[in-house]
């Protein structure tokens, strides 16, 4: 194999890794959260300055009250029910169709 094609083999894999890691922290944002939390408590135990440095850039943002940022700490972000937060049925109504 050429030196050439390893460069270009290990570019895709980069590039591949950080595709992945974007659609995972997307969809799975309070899992993500736990493990960077998890990471960066790791790191900043070493007596290395730079693993120090790098475990405050990996810790988790905290919840900012935007719905996007995946904290679930209000209960807001789930799905809203017209029967409001208490879990009542509420009718259907059939509504004929305008011509």
């Amino acid at each position: 194999m050429s030196t050439g094609l390893l460069i270009q083999y290990i570019v895709l894999g980069l590039i591949v890794a950080a595709s992945a890691l974007v659609v995972f922290r997307k969809l799975a944002p309070q899992l993500t959260s736990r493990w960077l939390a998890a990471v960066s408590m790791r790191l900043s135990r070493h007596d290395s300055r730079v693993l120090k440095i790098l475990g405050r850039r990996l810790q988790p943002s905290k919840g900012t009250g935007d719905c996007s940022d995946g904290c679930s700490t209000c209960g807001a972000c789930g799905p809203k029910s017209p029967a409001g937060a208490k879990g009542e049925a509420v009718p259907l109504t059939f509504r004929p169709r305008s011509r």
